[in-house]
């Protein structure tokens, strides 16, 4: 078995296929946790994870981009998600009834994303606070479920590293890890796990990866993005494959005590 710890197969990239899509992973031993990033999608995600036995679950969340915070978004998604559609604030009540299934497994994604930002240092200000507040927010439903946490970091690492600590202690993972060494140490410390997925391809983070605890290991694709080579177009599931692959180069491993690891490890932090 391998687990997809961080999928989008209820996001519009699969409108046409998903059951068919999910239908693939799990006849290859792929099981796969779809990420909400917002109430639409999150409860899509729940829904789908229903109709399974075994296999998919759901996280919840409001991901910083879908967050009203006075930053008109202009570029649209390929994939057909809006950066324009937005929720004016988060609605615990909302998210607490989704996570009444069983198969909520996780808050998230949820966190800080730096790179679209307004102009002008008092715009700034107001949008990082605005993040800042949901995020502690959904940090408290995620301590009052007793559930783990999946963080989106986009130049702000700095930051969710102080937020953090301030915070105090919260299971989770940092999904879609490409900081430097030192911020990569500042979250194993605090106990938290490293999300890899097809980033690596793109961006040198051997070090981080060889140096890693293996019990902080978690695969994930971010699908329908950072579709690993040799594929292109649309990522799935079933190409987690080959991030296992590449890790397991980088650590000089055996790919099936990989997967075996980190099938253990998420199902140890996400409990299923």
């Amino acid at each position: 078995m391998i687990i997809d710890t961080h999928a989008h197969v209820n996001f519009n990239a699969y409108k046409d296929d998903s059951s068919e899509v999910v239908k693939r992973s799990l006849e290859n031993g792929v099981w796969m946790i779809n990420v909400g990033s917002q109430y639409s999608t999150s409860k899509r995600a729940v829904e789908m994870a229903e109709s399974y036995p075994e296999g998919v679950y759901a996280a919840i969340g409001l991901h910083p981009i879908h967050l009203e915070t006075g930053l008109v978004k202009i570029k649209d998604d390929p994939e057909e998600i809006q950066f324009k559609t937005v929720e004016e604030d988060f609605d615990t009540n909302l998210y607490r009834e989704l996570a009444k299934s069983k198969k909520v497994v996780a808050i998230g994604e949820v966190g800080l994303d730096y790179y679209w930002r307004p102009k002008g240092t008092a715009k700034k200000e107001a949008f990082k606070i605005k993040q800042k507040e949901v995020l502690f927010k959904q940090l408290d439903l995620a301590k009052e479920l007793n559930l783990p946490v999946i963080f989106h970091c986009r130049m702000a690492h700095q930051e969710l590293i102080q937020l953090l600590k301030e915070y105090g202690p919260i299971k989770g993972v940092i999904h879609c890890f490409t900081g430097s060494k030192e911020e990569a140490k500042e979250y194993l410390d605090m106990g938290l796990c490293l999300g890899l997925n097809g980033i690596i391809f793109k961006l040198n983070i051997d070090e981080v990866i060889k140096e890693m605890p293996l019990d902080k290991i978690l695969f994930e694709t971010d699908c329908p993005y950072l579709t690993p080579p040799p594929k292109e177009g649309r990522n799935e599931p079933l190409y987690i494959k080959y991030v296992a692959e590449r890790v397991s180069e980088i650590r000089n491993m055996e790919v099936e005590e990989l997967n075996d690891t980190t099938a253990r490890n998420a199902r140890k932090l996400f409990r299923f």
